[in-house]
């Protein structure tokens, strides 16, 4: 009695259909952000190490002024190397340091996508000749997550009946769902929109895409 009962059970839950599915919002960005920062070279450890953080100095009250608030401006590293000579030991030479290089990159988050063109523009001519990136996002992901769930459970609810169709049984009700988040990255075909209407480094904003996966096993009924 046992084994059929574990038998019976066992094939109770093979009735089962499972299916996966994935929603995609498409959305206009209203964040960007940037990797930026200053590198310089000279004979002197100190005087490339200042001659860098005049310049960022300068980048970061210009970000100030353009409206940048603290909390969106966080140093991402900062090094300082030496500048090898003959260290490949090329011509029988003696590797020695000549110089040295030094280096500041800030991350850099802009929430008005109108004057992001401009503030490209300007940190470049403040001394900004280190670009690490630039991306697009969206300050809010929360609501745009929840469309792009709804349309992913839609899509596999919808999958599940037409297999169950296919199959000639009656799709039961909802046994268990997991989800994964893809997050946000920017779409392949782009819609142009010009950051750069009032002068400044011209940059395409396009569109994002946010993504949601989700897996549901679902019960046949009789």
């Amino acid at each position: 009695m046992m084994a059929a009962t574990a038998a019976g059970a066992a094939h109770a839950e093979e009735r089962r259909i499972n299916v996966d599915a994935t929603g995609t919002v498409q959305i206009a960005p209203d964040m960007a952000t940037i990797t930026l920062g200053v590198t310089n070279e000279n004979a002197e450890a100190s005087a490339a190490m200042q001659a860098t953080s005049d310049a960022v100095s300068k980048v970061l009250a210009r970000l100030t002024e353009m409206g940048i608030e603290d909390r969106d401006v966080q140093t991402r590293d900062l090094s300082l190397s030496p500048v090898w000579s003959g260290r490949h030991g090329q011509n029988g030479e003696t590797p020695e340091i000549t110089g040295f290089t030094a280096s500041n990159r800030v991350f850099v988050r802009v929430r008005d996508l109108t004057q992001l063109g401009k503030i490209m523009d300007a940190v470049i001519q403040d001394g900004a000749n280190d670009f690490g990136g630039l991306s697009f996002g969206v300050q809010d992901p929360n609501p745009i997550e929840a469309q792009a769930r709804a349309k992913a459970v839609g899509e596999a609810t919808a999958r599940a009946q037409q297999l169950a169709e296919a199959a000639g049984v009656t799709l039961g009700p909802v046994q268990s769902i997991s989800e994964q988040t893809a997050g946000i990255r920017p779409m392949a075909e782009m819609r142009a929109l010009s950051m750069a209407d009032a002068g400044g480094v011209p940059v395409a904003g396009g569109e994002v895409s946010v993504s949601v996966s989700v897996s549901m096993e679902f019960e046949i009924s009789d």
